[in-house]
Protein backbone atom coordinates (compact mmCIF):
# COMPACT_ATOMS: atom_id res chain seq x y z
CA UNK A 1 0.00 0.00 0.00
CA UNK A 2 2.74 2.32 0.64
CA UNK A 3 4.20 1.63 -2.82
CA UNK A 4 0.91 2.09 -4.28
CA UNK A 5 0.76 5.73 -2.44
CA UNK A 6 4.25 6.55 -3.28
CA UNK A 7 3.61 6.11 -7.23
CA UNK A 8 0.38 7.74 -6.93
CA UNK A 9 2.30 10.89 -5.16
CA UNK A 10 4.90 10.88 -7.74
CA UNK A 11 2.51 10.93 -10.92
CA UNK A 12 3.37 7.37 -12.05
CA UNK A 13 -0.37 5.65 -11.43
CA UNK A 14 -1.22 8.56 -13.54
CA UNK A 15 1.28 7.78 -16.38
CA UNK A 16 0.11 4.23 -15.59
CA UNK A 17 -3.48 4.77 -16.63
CA UNK A 18 -3.67 4.85 -19.98
CA UNK A 19 -3.74 1.30 -21.02
CA UNK A 20 -1.38 0.38 -23.95
CA UNK A 21 -3.61 0.05 -26.45
CA UNK A 22 -4.13 4.00 -26.42
CA UNK A 23 -1.05 5.17 -26.81
CA UNK A 24 -0.19 2.80 -29.62
CA UNK A 25 -3.83 3.79 -31.07
CA UNK A 26 -1.78 7.71 -30.67
CA UNK A 27 1.51 6.94 -32.36
CA UNK A 28 0.18 5.22 -34.92
CA UNK A 29 -2.35 8.89 -35.57
CA UNK A 30 0.60 10.66 -35.15
CA UNK A 31 2.39 8.65 -38.16
CA UNK A 32 -0.29 9.81 -40.90
CA UNK A 33 0.09 12.09 -42.89
CA UNK A 34 -2.18 15.35 -42.45
CA UNK A 35 -3.87 15.18 -45.95
CA UNK A 36 -4.54 11.46 -45.90
CA UNK A 37 -6.85 12.83 -42.80
CA UNK A 38 -8.31 15.51 -45.09
CA UNK A 39 -6.42 18.04 -43.07
CA UNK A 40 -4.52 21.54 -44.83
CA UNK A 41 -1.53 20.91 -43.34
CA UNK A 42 2.06 19.62 -44.20
CA UNK A 43 2.37 18.37 -40.20
CA UNK A 44 0.41 17.69 -37.30
CA UNK A 45 1.03 19.68 -34.29
CA UNK A 46 1.15 18.41 -30.69
CA UNK A 47 -2.44 20.48 -30.48
CA UNK A 48 -3.70 19.06 -32.95
CA UNK A 49 -3.08 14.92 -31.99
CA UNK A 50 -4.09 16.08 -28.82
CA UNK A 51 -7.44 17.73 -30.03
CA UNK A 52 -7.79 14.62 -32.68
CA UNK A 53 -6.96 12.05 -29.95
CA UNK A 54 -9.71 13.48 -27.90
CA UNK A 55 -12.45 14.10 -30.78
CA UNK A 56 -12.03 10.22 -31.45
CA UNK A 57 -12.71 9.18 -28.57
CA UNK A 58 -9.48 8.01 -27.25
CA UNK A 59 -9.05 9.51 -24.14
CA UNK A 60 -10.98 11.99 -22.41
CA UNK A 61 -8.48 14.26 -21.68
CA UNK A 62 -4.17 14.19 -21.97
CA UNK A 63 -1.52 16.89 -21.58
CA UNK A 64 0.52 17.55 -24.74
CA UNK A 65 4.06 16.47 -22.41
CA UNK A 66 2.53 13.18 -21.97
CA UNK A 67 1.91 12.83 -25.56
CA UNK A 68 5.46 14.32 -26.42
CA UNK A 69 7.02 11.98 -23.97
CA UNK A 70 5.22 9.26 -25.30
CA UNK A 71 6.03 10.14 -28.98
CA UNK A 72 10.44 11.31 -28.45
CA UNK A 73 10.39 7.15 -26.60
CA UNK A 74 10.49 5.72 -30.28
CA UNK A 75 13.64 4.94 -32.05
CA UNK A 76 11.89 5.52 -35.35
CA UNK A 77 9.33 8.68 -35.61
CA UNK A 78 8.22 9.45 -38.78
CA UNK A 79 6.50 12.68 -37.79
CA UNK A 80 9.88 14.02 -38.06
CA UNK A 81 12.07 14.99 -41.51
CA UNK A 82 14.85 16.56 -42.06
CA UNK A 83 16.19 17.53 -45.71
CA UNK A 84 18.57 15.37 -47.23
CA UNK A 85 21.03 15.11 -50.81
CA UNK A 86 21.13 11.62 -51.50
CA UNK A 87 24.53 10.46 -53.14
CA UNK A 88 24.28 9.74 -56.53
CA UNK A 89 27.45 9.92 -57.87
CA UNK A 90 28.03 6.47 -59.47
CA UNK A 91 31.24 6.42 -57.87
CA UNK A 92 30.62 7.67 -54.54
CA UNK A 93 31.73 4.82 -52.52
CA UNK A 94 36.01 4.63 -54.35
CA UNK A 95 35.67 8.53 -54.15
CA UNK A 96 34.85 8.78 -50.81
CA UNK A 97 37.06 5.83 -49.66
CA UNK A 98 39.74 7.82 -51.03
CA UNK A 99 39.09 10.89 -48.97
CA UNK A 100 39.11 8.74 -45.43
CA UNK A 101 41.61 6.97 -46.37
CA UNK A 102 44.03 9.90 -46.88
CA UNK A 103 42.37 10.94 -43.36
CA UNK A 104 43.89 7.43 -41.95
CA UNK A 105 47.65 8.15 -43.91
CA UNK A 106 46.88 6.06 -46.81
CA UNK A 107 46.98 6.22 -50.34
CA UNK A 108 46.26 3.58 -53.01
CA UNK A 109 46.69 1.13 -49.93
CA UNK A 110 50.50 2.67 -49.26
CA UNK A 111 51.01 4.23 -46.24
CA UNK A 112 52.00 8.18 -46.45
CA UNK A 113 55.38 9.42 -45.57
CA UNK A 114 55.90 11.53 -42.98
CA UNK A 115 56.97 14.21 -45.25
CA UNK A 116 53.70 14.18 -47.68
CA UNK A 117 51.57 16.51 -46.89
CA UNK A 118 47.40 16.76 -46.79
CA UNK A 119 45.45 19.58 -47.80
CA UNK A 120 41.67 20.13 -47.23
CA UNK A 121 40.51 23.70 -48.94
CA UNK A 122 36.79 24.92 -50.22
CA UNK A 123 35.09 28.45 -50.12
CA UNK A 124 32.98 30.26 -48.04
CA UNK A 125 30.79 32.55 -50.16
CA UNK A 126 28.46 35.63 -49.58
CA UNK A 127 29.23 36.77 -46.14
CA UNK A 128 27.41 39.76 -45.35
CA UNK A 129 28.69 42.52 -43.19
CA UNK A 130 25.36 43.49 -41.66
CA UNK A 131 25.07 47.04 -39.31
CA UNK A 132 22.27 47.01 -37.27
CA UNK A 133 20.13 49.68 -37.03
CA UNK A 134 20.21 49.99 -33.29
CA UNK A 135 23.09 49.34 -31.44
CA UNK A 136 23.35 45.06 -30.07
CA UNK A 137 22.52 45.04 -25.94
CA UNK A 138 24.69 43.30 -24.22
CA UNK A 139 23.61 40.33 -22.02
CA UNK A 140 22.50 41.07 -18.41
CA UNK A 141 21.32 39.71 -15.33
CA UNK A 142 18.74 37.12 -16.68
CA UNK A 143 18.77 38.41 -19.69
CA UNK A 144 20.21 37.62 -23.14
CA UNK A 145 22.31 39.72 -25.75
CA UNK A 146 19.65 41.31 -27.74
CA UNK A 147 20.56 42.36 -31.36
CA UNK A 148 18.38 44.62 -33.80
CA UNK A 149 16.21 42.41 -36.42
CA UNK A 150 16.48 45.36 -39.02
CA UNK A 151 20.24 45.94 -40.54
CA UNK A 152 21.93 47.86 -43.13
CA UNK A 153 23.51 45.49 -45.34
CA UNK A 154 27.18 46.38 -46.25
CA UNK A 155 27.94 44.28 -49.27
CA UNK A 156 30.05 40.97 -48.93
CA UNK A 157 33.02 38.65 -49.10
CA UNK A 158 34.02 35.68 -50.21
CA UNK A 159 36.50 33.69 -47.26
CA UNK A 160 38.43 30.42 -48.44
CA UNK A 161 40.12 27.94 -46.07
CA UNK A 162 42.79 26.10 -46.26
CA UNK A 163 43.08 23.52 -43.71
CA UNK A 164 46.22 20.94 -42.48
CA UNK A 165 45.07 17.72 -42.26
CA UNK A 166 48.24 15.81 -40.30
CA UNK A 167 49.62 19.02 -38.89
CA UNK A 168 45.94 20.80 -37.84
CA UNK A 169 46.63 24.18 -39.38
CA UNK A 170 44.49 26.46 -41.28
CA UNK A 171 45.24 29.45 -44.01
CA UNK A 172 43.02 31.52 -45.59
CA UNK A 173 42.28 34.62 -47.05
CA UNK A 174 38.89 37.00 -47.76
CA UNK A 175 38.45 37.84 -51.33
CA UNK A 176 35.82 40.07 -53.02
CA UNK A 177 34.10 36.83 -54.55
CA UNK A 178 34.96 33.37 -55.64
CA UNK A 179 36.02 31.83 -58.65
CA UNK A 180 39.28 30.73 -60.44
CA UNK A 181 41.45 32.91 -59.41
CA UNK A 182 40.58 33.28 -55.84
CA UNK A 183 41.20 29.92 -55.40
CA UNK A 184 44.48 29.81 -56.98
CA UNK A 185 45.77 32.28 -54.61
CA UNK A 186 44.70 30.12 -51.84
CA UNK A 187 46.66 27.38 -53.58
CA UNK A 188 49.52 29.76 -54.00
CA UNK A 189 49.67 30.93 -50.57
CA UNK A 190 50.13 27.47 -49.08
CA UNK A 191 52.82 26.25 -51.98
CA UNK A 192 54.98 28.78 -51.23
CA UNK A 193 55.02 27.80 -47.80
CA UNK A 194 57.72 25.24 -46.62
CA UNK A 195 57.16 21.74 -45.97
CA UNK A 196 54.38 22.12 -49.12
CA UNK A 197 56.70 23.88 -51.39
CA UNK A 198 59.42 20.84 -51.21
CA UNK A 199 57.32 17.62 -49.96
CA UNK A 200 56.95 14.90 -51.96
CA UNK A 201 53.37 14.74 -52.33
CA UNK A 202 50.84 17.36 -51.24
CA UNK A 203 47.16 15.77 -51.65
CA UNK A 204 44.54 18.70 -52.43
CA UNK A 205 41.31 17.23 -50.99
CA UNK A 206 38.37 19.63 -52.92
CA UNK A 207 34.76 19.40 -53.73
CA UNK A 208 33.06 20.06 -57.12
CA UNK A 209 32.72 23.89 -56.90
CA UNK A 210 33.13 25.66 -60.58
CA UNK A 211 36.27 27.08 -59.21
CA UNK A 212 38.27 23.88 -59.34
CA UNK A 213 35.94 21.28 -60.95
CA UNK A 214 36.82 18.32 -62.39
CA UNK A 215 39.73 17.79 -65.06
CA UNK A 216 40.72 20.92 -66.62
CA UNK A 217 41.04 22.43 -63.05
CA UNK A 218 43.19 19.91 -62.01
CA UNK A 219 45.32 20.46 -64.68
CA UNK A 220 45.28 23.86 -64.34
CA UNK A 221 46.61 23.30 -60.37
CA UNK A 222 49.04 21.01 -61.78
CA UNK A 223 51.01 23.28 -64.38
CA UNK A 224 52.49 25.27 -61.48
CA UNK A 225 52.33 22.93 -58.80
CA UNK A 226 54.09 19.76 -60.22
CA UNK A 227 53.93 17.95 -56.75
CA UNK A 228 49.94 18.39 -55.92
CA UNK A 229 47.73 15.31 -56.22
CA UNK A 230 44.20 16.81 -56.98
CA UNK A 231 41.42 15.21 -55.00
CA UNK A 232 38.09 15.73 -55.39
CA UNK A 233 34.75 14.21 -52.87
CA UNK A 234 31.59 12.92 -54.27
CA UNK A 235 29.45 14.82 -56.00
CA UNK A 236 26.88 16.33 -53.16
CA UNK A 237 29.09 14.67 -50.34
CA UNK A 238 31.15 18.33 -49.51
CA UNK A 239 30.89 17.05 -45.74
CA UNK A 240 33.79 14.62 -46.38
CA UNK A 241 35.77 17.36 -46.73
CA UNK A 242 37.24 18.36 -43.16
CA UNK A 243 37.76 21.68 -43.99
CA UNK A 244 33.94 22.24 -43.49
CA UNK A 245 34.20 21.24 -40.01
CA UNK A 246 36.36 24.63 -39.49
CA UNK A 247 34.61 26.80 -41.78
CA UNK A 248 31.15 25.11 -39.43
CA UNK A 249 33.29 26.27 -36.20
CA UNK A 250 33.52 29.82 -38.09
CA UNK A 251 30.11 30.61 -38.76
CA UNK A 252 29.00 29.41 -35.03
CA UNK A 253 31.77 31.60 -32.93
CA UNK A 254 33.01 34.31 -35.37
CA UNK A 255 30.14 35.40 -37.76
CA UNK A 256 26.95 34.79 -35.40
CA UNK A 257 25.46 36.86 -34.60
CA UNK A 258 26.12 38.96 -37.73
CA UNK A 259 27.06 42.59 -36.24
CA UNK A 260 29.40 44.42 -37.94
CA UNK A 261 30.13 47.77 -39.57
CA UNK A 262 31.77 47.16 -42.33
CA UNK A 263 33.74 44.13 -44.71
CA UNK A 264 36.59 45.28 -43.29
CA UNK A 265 35.99 44.22 -39.54
CA UNK A 266 34.51 40.93 -41.28
CA UNK A 267 38.26 40.44 -42.85
CA UNK A 268 40.26 41.72 -39.48
CA UNK A 269 37.76 39.20 -36.91
CA UNK A 270 38.39 36.27 -39.76
CA UNK A 271 41.81 36.16 -40.36
CA UNK A 272 42.37 37.03 -36.30
CA UNK A 273 40.42 34.19 -35.63
CA UNK A 274 42.80 31.57 -37.80
CA UNK A 275 46.08 33.15 -36.56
Amino acid sequence: MAWKAFRRATGEAVRLAFPRGVVVSIKAFACELPAELDLPLSRLSMADIKGETIRRGLVASVGKTTLWRWLSEDAIRPWFHRTWIFPRDPQFAEKAGRVLDLYEGFWNGEPLKESDCVISADEKTSIQARRHIHPTSPPGLGQTMKVEEEYERQEALAYLAAWDVRQAKVFGRCEESTGIVPFDKLVEQVMEREPYRSAPWVFLIMDNGSSHRGKLGDKRIQAKWKNIIPVHTPVHASWLNQVEVYLSVVQRKVLTPNDFDSLLAVDARLLRFQD
